[in-house]
């Protein structure tokens, strides 16, 4: 017989509908707070038959049931935080607010009002009941339709959703996290006010419309992050930080838009032993190979991304990079994640063009190498730092960026290779990008033998 090892987590309740296809509601709440490492407690308000494509039927349970779910979790589970989703009607609000009333911890309040087309979702009267449960709640998690809804005051702009939360703090909750996706701009701000300070938490919009349950996953997010002891503010960075993921990344499922991807962060944290591995096996065919007469001055460098890997610190890289020696060339140091600036920032703005792309590799440029390109027949695109606008020059980090969109932007078939023609007292240097490391590895080494032979 075995010893057994319990596996000691915090726990979080979910008080939502039910979604049947997996994307929204309680199964989104419980998928999210799994990524967590919370363990999630539910009780389950509705039963909706929906898929990506939309909601078909609905059916709401006494107020009983929901009772017994609660009481059942909550008698024997140590809840650290909680959370709600579609309430659905007048009697539920108030039943779950006559619970929450005796929650001795945190609680978000999603105030599921108003569908994505814009119809509402309840009475009027069931509006009015929010407005006693937010009077216990630690959040409010409104977007901008819902913040509407609750204060008469369209947000349009951080003016107006800091007037709009402020007039929701009256309610008696302590914070209002004012959610910015349904406010028309590239940029997404969601806006935290609390009765001492305003944060705003930005994001670049995705162009994607595959944002079904991204509310319930923002909520159940920072309600996970409540449960681990986070202090609120550190709670919703962390939460809109994850959604901003999932989203970016969304699962491509259904015949609809799809749903965000409630597990790509765990996922991603999964990958990084393995693309640490990968780009060591490169470097170890490039150390076999001696590729001498492809390192540049400042040395070479292969970069590996994890699959959604957002930030350098998601990138794996050789720390002092790979140089040339008496004996050949050698990596300086070991793999680590972080380790490049240059290459690393350069793959991931490349990906923002062409998101399968997860290794590359800087190499020198000059004739010889530039006739063996030639010779290889692959797509490649160049830019020059000389013309980069003025306002990108004084932009620290912004030169990749820029470098990545005149070299990806608006092509049929992206390049093999960018060239990177430098700039005063910059040396030029060609980088090669892949999707897989073997591919990486054989496109470095063709190029290696076509410079050498």
């Amino acid at each position: 017989m075995r010893t057994p090892t319990p596996d000691s987590r915090p726990v979080a309740l979910t008080i939502a509908g039910s979604d049947s296809g997996g994307g929204a509601g309680i199964q989104a709440d419980l998928a999210t707070m799994a990524a967590h490492g919370v363990f999630g407690t539910s009780a389950i308000t509705a039963v909706t038959a929906q898929n990506t494509r939309g909601v078909e039927s609905s059916h709401v349970l006494p107020t009983d049931e929901i009772e017994a779910q609660i009481e059942a979790v909550t008698d024997d589970f140590a809840v650290g935080a909680a959370k709600t989703g579609m309430l659905a009607t007048t009697d539920v609000i108030e039943t779950v607010t006559e619970y929450a009333r005796e929650f001795e911890f945190p609680l978000v309040v999603d105030p599921v009002m108003v569908a994505t087309s814009g119809d509402r979702l309840l009475e009027p009267e069931a509006e009015r009941a929010y407005e006693e449960l937010l009077a216990g709640a630690t959040l409010a998690t409104p977007n901008a339709d819902e913040a509407e809804v609750l204060t008469d005051i369209a947000v349009t702009d951080d003016e107006s959703a800091i007037e709009a939360g402020e007039a929701i703090l009256e309610t008696g909750v302590d914070a209002v996290l004012v959610k910015g996706g349904h406010v028309p701009g590239e940029t997404v701000r969601d806006t935290l006010v609390t009765g001492e300070s305003v944060r705003t938490f930005e994001h670049p919009r995705v162009g994607t419309e595959a944002t079904h349950g991204s509310g319930c996953t923002l909520g159940s997010a920072i309600a996970a992050r409540l449960a681990k002891g986070e202090p609120l503010e550190t709670a919703v960075e962390g939460a809109t930080e994850f959604l901003a993921r999932a989203v970016r990344y969304y699962y491509d499922v259904g015949e609809g838009h799809g749903a965000v991807n409630h597990m790509v962060s765990l996922r991603n944290e999964a990958t990084r032993e393995l693309t640490a591995e990968e780009v060591q096996a490169v470097v170890d065919r490039f150390v076999d190979a001696d590729v001498s007469a492809l390192v540049p001055e400042v040395g070479m460098n292969v970069v590996g991304a994890t699959p959604y890997a957002e930030s350098v610190a998601e990138t794996a890289a050789v720390e002092g990079r790979i140089t040339r020696t008496l004996s050949g060339v050698q990596p300086n140091r070991g793999v680590r994640f972080g380790a490049s600036s240059h290459v690393a920032r350069f793959l991931l703005s490349a990906r923002e063009f062409v998101p399968e792309l997860r290794f590359a590799v800087n190499c020198r440029f000059d004739a010889d190498i530039e006739a063996a390109l030639e010779a290889l027949e692959w797509p490649v695109a160049e830019y020059d730092r000389g013309e980069q606008p003025d306002e990108v020059k004084e932009t620290e980090g912004s030169t990749m960026g820029w470098g990545a969109r005149q070299a990806f932007e608006g092509r049929d078939e992206p390049p093999v290779a960018v060239v990177d023609r430098g700039e005063v007292g910059k040396e030029a240097l060609v980088k090669i990008v892949a999707s897989d490391p073997e591919t990486l590895a054989d496109r470095t080494l063709a190029l290696d033998r076509e410079v050498t032979e």
